[in-house]
């Protein structure tokens, strides 16, 4: 095989999930009626800036070799803690802040917090404490969301401040700026892993966690900083749910953990660690989120998502294996 064919295929095989979102999305708007509208593309992309968001965050731990099964929990107790303070229904407590525009930085770095909190808890006895990450946060996974029902007694709340809304109402140039706030998210954190020493070092961990200690750098440091912008960054989709719903109710965001590992997975992340790009996992929540929107436009049953998405996590992870046997041929 010549260097250019070799080039060739590595530049498919790399952005496979990009030719499989553009694939979809022309055979649904031949097959789909009304589907080829910029109004569902702009949707699409709306629909999945919480789902997007989440995953960057679950990403980035999966790359470094391990799991965080608590992002979906974080999420909804920065969405509680921010509806809580800031709505002015149900047991929201209706804080007013004075200018206004405080409440958004606010209640932005209150979400934030929350999750940092726990994702550097999460960090600690996976790192220090050596356990197993898996059981960490499948712990953190329930006791979060006990939390949520304790705290919210299993009540909402509602009207969340207009200044915080106001997020989820203004449009630049036909998207949401919830949307945007998702695309920035990607393209820092793309930039972050591809330019940076941490990015690459995560990606090294992920390889071979041995290996990148006895190259002297500095492992469990990098891991609960990688632990810790997990629980930030789904603290940050909570703070995007709350705006979306003008508030937080205790079932909130349930459902989000799995479909963000499907988007993760369907991007090209490895869970294996070591392997996987971020504009790849947002090319999966696209994908998710195509598929949801003709599913919808169809008027086909919601079971039919779920059918739709546990075939294409499965189909995700062969093609994984069909990857790896195809590269290591052209080493």
């Amino acid at each position: 095989m010549n260097p250019r064919t070799r080039h060739a295929l590595e530049f498919v095989l790399d952005n496979l999930v990009w030719f499989m979102l553009l694939f979809v999305l022309v055979v649904f708007s031949i097959f789909v009626p009304n589907y080829f509208q910029l109004g569902i593309f702009a949707n699409i992309i709306e629909a999945s800036s919480v789902l997007g968001v989440m995953s960057i965050g679950l990403a980035l731990v999966i790359i470094a070799g391990h799991m965080d099964l608590s992002v979906e929990s974080v999420a909804a107790l920065s969405a509680m803690a921010v509806g809580i303070l800031f709505c002015s229904s149900g047991i929201g407590m209706g804080v007013q802040l004075h200018p206004e525009w405080l409440m958004v930085p606010v209640s932005l770095l209150l979400a934030l917090a929350v999750g940092g909190l726990i994702g550097a808890f999460n960090g600690y006895l996976v790192v220090k404490v050596k356990m197993s990450a898996f059981i960490i946060t499948l712990a953190s996974y329930i006791w979060v969301r006990g939390l949520v029902l304790v705290i919210s007694g299993g009540r909402s709340a509602q009207d969340l401040a207009p200044a915080i809304r106001w997020f989820g109402i203004q449009r630049l140039i036909g998207l949401p700026l919830t949307a945007w706030i998702a695309i920035a998210c990607f393209i820092v954190f793309s930039l972050i892993m591809a330019k940076t020493p941490f990015g690459r070092h995560l990606v090294m961990i992920g390889g071979n966690e041995t290996a990148t200690f006895r190259a002297g750098i500095r492992v469990n440091r990098n891991l609960i900083i990688a632990f810790v912008l997990a629980g930030a960054i789904a603290g940050l989709a909570g703070w995007l749910l709350a705006i979306r719903t003008s508030g937080a109710t205790a079932n909130l965001g349930v459902g989000l953990l799995f479909n963000a590992f499907a988007a993760v997975v369907i991007g090209g992340v490895s869970l294996k660690g070591g392997v996987g790009t971020l504009p790849g996992v947002y090319a999966g929540v696209l994908l998710l989120s195509a598929i949801n929107t003709a599913i919808n436009l169809m008027g086909l049953p919601a079971n039919f998502t779920q059918v739709i998405h546990g075939l294409l996590v499965l189909a995700a992870v062969l093609l994984d294996a069909f990857k790896q046997t195809i590269r290591q041929r052209l080493a």
